[in-house]
C-alpha cells in the first residue's frame, strides 16, 4: 500500500514477542505470521536462549532471503537499477547498491547525523558532535522509531539490513565506527539537503559557551568571501513553451562533488523512482518518477530563529522569564566520545534548553541565547520517502502538508502539464512586528509561534501564465517573471533573500522562449552569459576611457581593457577574457565584499564624472592586480579559462587531494558568483596555481513528461567512489562540457546498456 494512503494510520503492534516482531518485519508478507512465530518460538525453546538474542546465523539466513528478492541492474555507467518485491526490497537493494559505490561516504553522513564524528576524527570533531547530539538523542529516536507507521519501519528496518548484509560480505571494509547499522539510525538523517539545519549554529560560539577558552572566531578569508553561493537551479517549464507540448523540469543540484549517488528504485508496490539520493538514504532526493518530478533549491525562508533569554542563578540551577513566570532552565547531561593517539576518551557537557530550544551561545549583554528548529525525523523521513510514490499534483501537495522539508524550496512538473513553485516547507507563523532576522526577546510572549503557516499561506505557484518557474537561491518574487507574487502580500519572514545575478540570468534565458526541448533546456542550463559583469564592465570601461592619457594605470591595462571592451560577457574554455573578467572581479570583491552575491550595485543612471572619480582609481587597480596575479602565476595574463578551471579526481578522499602535477580536465563554466547557471566552485590549493572546483553542479538532469518520460542527467566524475572503476571517472568530460547522457529508465532502455544483473551478495 502507497505511504500516500498510509500515513495517518496508527501504530498498532499485534504481538510483542522481539523475535517474532524482527523476522516479521522481514519476512514482509512471504511467509504467515503465525509461522514466524511458530519458528521463533521452536527457535527459543531449542537454544534455550532469551527472545531478544537472534543467533547471527539465523539473522544472516533473513538478510539472504531479502536479498533473494531484489535484483540490481548496473548500466554501462555503472548506474544501479533496482526492483525488489516489495518497497522494503528495493530500500535493502538501494542502500546495498550505494555501500558498493562508497560506503564511506554512508558512514561519515552518520557519523556526522548521529554526532560520533570525534569517534573517527578525534577532538577537532567534539564541536560538532556536541551541536548534533543537542538535537539528536539516540534514545529519542529509538522511541521514535517504535511509533513510527509499520510501513515506513519496515523500510528502516530494511535499510539497515541492507547496510548489515553489505558489511557482512565484505570483511574487507573496514568501517571507521559503524560496525553495525540500526534502523532507527535512519531517523538521525531524514531529510538530503547538503547542510541540516543544525549546522546553522556556529561552533566557535557553541565552544566558547560551553568552556572552550581557545576557541575564535572565523576569518573572512578568501575562502569565505568566495564561498561558492549555495544551493541549486530548479526549473519547470509549461507545455504551452514547449515544441512538443509536454512539461519540462531541469535538476541541477549545486552541492560539494560527489555527495549524493545516482540511481533507480522499482517495486511492485507501485514504486519507480529515479534521481538522485544522499548517500546512506534510501530515497531519492530530487529525481522524478512515471508522472512528476521535482527538484529542491536551498530557501532563505526563516526556518530558524533566536531567542534571548533572561536567564537568573536560582539555587543549584538557572531560571530564565517567559511573560509574567520564572521558569526552570532544563539542564541536560551530554557525553561525546572522541579518539585519541592512545584510544577513546570522552568529554561531558551540561546543556541547558527553555522552551524555544538548547542555549547555543551567548549575547553581548550576557543574556543567552537559543535557538529554535524544525526537528521532526519521523514525519521528515515520511515526506522524504513519500513524495517519490506521489502521482499527481494532488498528492505531491498532500506530502507537502507534512511541512518537514525546513530548507528548501521545490520546483514540481508532472505528465499532467502541471508545474508548480513551492516555497520554503516548514515556515512558523509568527508575529511580524519582530525583526526575525535577529535574535528576538524570548522573554515576551509574543514572539511565541503561533503554529505554521499552511501550504497555500506560502508564496507558492501553479501553472503561472508565463509557462515556466524557476528559483536559483534567489527570492521568490520573481519566479515566473510578470506572473511572479508580490512580496509585499506575505510577512517578510517568508524569506530574506535577495535577487542575484543568477536569477537575473535565469529570467534571460526563460523569458519570451516557447519552443523548448529537453535538449534546449539542457542547453539553457549551461548558458554562457555572466550576468554579474552587466553594470561593473561598463563602468570600468567608462574610467578607463575618461582616465588622464598619462594615467600610469591607464597605460598598463591599455591591452587588457581592449580584451574586455569586445568581450561578449560568455565564458568559454579558450576565451582570455573570461580568465581576465574573474580574476578582476575577485580583486574588485576583495575591496568591496558587498559586491559579492549581488547582481549589481552600481546604478549605470548614476555613473557621472564625481563618481568615476571615487571609483576609477579602485577600478584601473583591480585590472592591473588581476592581470599581475595572472602573470604571476601563469606566465601572461593572456591565459585561456580552460587552462586555469579545471577539474581534477584523483582518490575518493572526502577533502580531495589537488596538485597541478597530476591529470585534470578544463571546465568552462565558472562560479554561479558572476550569474552562470552552471556552477564551478573552484579555488587554488597549497602549491598548485590552477584552480579545481569542489562544488557547485554535481548531478544535473532535464526530464520531459508525457505518456513516457525521457531523461538526460550527468554525475560529477562518476557513479562509484573506487579508484581502480570504470566508473570513478569516466563522466568527467561530459561533466565539464554538460553532454548529458541518456537515462535509462525502462526496462527495455536498458537492452544493449547493461553491464551485469545481481542480486545484493551475489
Amino acid at each position: 500500500m502507497s505511504p500516500l494512503a498510509t500515513k495517518t494510520t496508527p501504530n498498532v503492534d499485534l504481538y510483542q514477542n522481539p523475535i517474532s516482531k524482527y523476522i516479521d518485519t522481514m519476512l514482509n508478507g512471504y511467509f504467515a505470521r503465525t509461522l514466524g512465530r511458530i519458528f521463533v518460538f521452536c527457535l527459543a525453546a531449542a537454544f534455550a536462549v532469551p527472545a531478544f538474542a537472534v543467533d547471527k546465523s539465523v539473522e544472516y539466513a533473513l538478510w539472504e532471503s531479502q536479498a533473494a528478492n531484489v535484483q540490481i541492474v548496473r548500466d554501462d555507467w555503472g548506474i544501479a537499477h533496482v526492483t525488489g518485491k516489495t518497497d522494503a526490497d528495493a530500500v535493502f537493494g538501494a542502500i546495498y547498491a550505494q555501500a558498493e559505490d562508497d560506503f564511506n561516504r554512508i558512514e561519515t553522513n552518520y557519523l556526522n547525523s548521529l554526532g560520533r564524528l570525534a569517534e573517527a576524527e578525534g577532538e577537532r570533531a567534539i564541536w560538532s558532535d556536541l551541536r548534533q547530539k543537542m538535537f539528536i538523542d539516540e534514545a529519542d529516536l529509538k522511541v521514535k522509531f517504535e511509533a513510527s507507521p509499520a510501513w515506513l519501519r519496515k523500510l528502516m528496518t530494511a535499510w539497515s539490513y541492507g547496510l548489515n548484509f553489505y558489511l557482512a560480505r565484505h570483511p574487507e571494509v573496514k568501517p571507521r565506527v559503524i560496525t553495525r547499522f540500526e534502523p532507527w539510525m535512519a531517523l538521525s538523517f531524514s531529510e538530503g539537503s547538503i547542510g541540516g539545519d543544525i549546522e546553522s549554529i556556529n561552533l566557535n560560539q557553541l565552544a566558547a559557551f560551553y568552556g572552550n577558552t581557545t576557541a575564535v572566531a572565523i576569518k573572512d578569508t578568501d575562502e569565505e568571501l568566495f564561498r561558492e553561493p549555495s544551493g541549486s537551479n530548479g526549473i519547470a517549464i509549461s507545455p504551452t513553451n514547449t515544441k512538443n507540448k509536454r512539461a519540462l523540469l531541469l535538476i541541477n543540484p549545486h552541492t560539494s562533488f560527489f555527495f549524493r549517488s545516482e540511481l533507480q528504485m522499482t517495486s511492485g508496490e507501485g514504486l519507480n523512482v529515479y534521481g538522485a539520493s544522499t548517500w546512506g538514504q534510501f530515497f531519492i532526493y530530487q529525481g522524478f518518477n512515471e508522472y512528476c518530478g521535482w527538484m529542491h533549491t536551498s530557501s532563505a525562508v526563516d526556518a530558524i530563529d533566536e531567542f534571548l533569554e533572561t536567564v537568573t542563578k536560582k539555587g543549584d540551577g538557572y531560571t530564565y522569564k517567559h511573560g509574567k513566570d520564572d521558569l526552570p532552565v532544563v539542564t541536560s547531561l551530554i557525553k561525546v566520545p572522541y579518539k585519541t593517539n592512545t584510544g577513546m576518551s570522552e568529554r561531558s557537557f551540561t546543556v541547558y534548553r527553555t522552551r524555544h530550544g538548547p542555549v547555543v551561545r551567548k549575547a553581548e549583554d550576557g543574556r543567552w541565547i537559543t535557538v529554535s528548529l524544525m526537528n521532526e525525523p519521523v514525519k521528515a523521513l515520511n515526506q522524504s520517502y513519500s513524495r517519490t510514490k506521489a502521482t499527481n499534483f494532488k498528492e505531491f501537495k498532500q506530502v507537502m502538508e507534512l511541512h518537514s522539508d525546513s530548507s528548501n524550496n521545490t520546483l514540481y512538473a508532472d505528465g499532467y502539464g502541471n508545474i508548480a513553485y513551492f516555497h520554503g516547507n516548514y515556515i512558523p507563523r509568527r508575529d511580524p512586528k519582530f525583526d526575525w532576522t535577529k535574535p528576538v526577546d524570548g522573554s515576551d510572549p509574543a514572539t511565541d509561534y503561533k503554529g505554521l503557516l499552511e501550504v497555500d499561506e506560502s508564496p507558492n505557484l501553479l501553472n503561472p501564465k508565463t509557462g515556466w518557474v524557476y528559483n536559483s537561491n534567489n527570492w521568490p518574487w520573481s519566479a515566473a517573471g510578470p506572473s511572479s507574487l508580490r512580496q509585499s502580500n506575505f510577512p517578510k519572514y517568508v524569506d530574506s533573500g535577495f535577487e542575484t545575478a543568477r536569477g537575473l540570468h535565469a529570467i534571460k534565458v526563460l523569458e519570451n522562449k516557447t519552443d523548448f526541448t529537453l535538449e534546449s533546456l539542457n542547453a539553457a542550463a549551461y548558458d554562457t552569459y555572466l550576468t554579474w559583469f552587466d553594470k561593473r564592465l561598463a563602468v570600468l570601461i567608462k574610467a578607463w576611457d575618461t582616465a588622464p592619457a598619462g594615467d600610469p594605470l591607464k597605460v598598463k591595462t591599455a591591452d587588457q581593457i581592449a580584451v574586455l571592451r569586445n568581450w561578449d560577457q560568455r565564458w568559454a574554455v579558450d576565451s582570455v577574457a573570461t580568465s581576465l573578467a574573474v580574476f578582476w572581479g575577485q580583486e574588485l570583491v576583495r575591496k568591496f565584499p558587498g559586491e559579492a552575491n549581488r547582481p549589481s550595485t552600481i546604478s549605470l543612471t548614476a555613473v557621472d564624472d564625481k563618481f568615476l572619480a571615487s571609483v576609477r582609481t579602485d577600478m584601473l587597480t583591480a585590472l592591473a592586480n588581476a592581470s599581475d596575479k595572472l602573470t604571476a602565476d601563469f606566465g601572461k595574463w593572456q591565459t585561456s579559462w580552460g587552462d586555469i578551471n579545471r577539474f581534477q579526481r584523483l582518490n575518493d578522499d572526502i577533502v580531495h587531494p589537488f596538485t597541478d602535477a597530476g591529470p585534470s580536465i578544463p571546465v568552462g563554466f565558472p562560479s554561479a558568483l558572476w550569474g552562470s547557471l552552471a556552477s564551478f566552485g573552484a579555488r587554488s590549493y597549497k602549491g598548485s596555481k590552477k584552480i579545481y572546483g569542489t562544488s557547485g553542479n554535481s548531478f544535473v538532469a532535464v526530464v520531459e513528461f508525457g505518456e513516457k518520460v525521457r531523461a538526460k542527467a550527468v554525475t560529477a566524475g562518476g557513479e562509484s567512489g573506487n579508484p581502480s572503476s570504470k566508473h570513478f571517472n569516466d563522466q568527467a568530460q561530459r561533466y565539464s562540457t554538460g553532454n548529458l547522457r541518456d537515462v535509462y529508465f525502462y526496462p527495455n532502455q536498458l537492452k544493449g546498456h547493461t553491464e551485469r544483473q545481481y542480486h545484493p551478495g551475489n
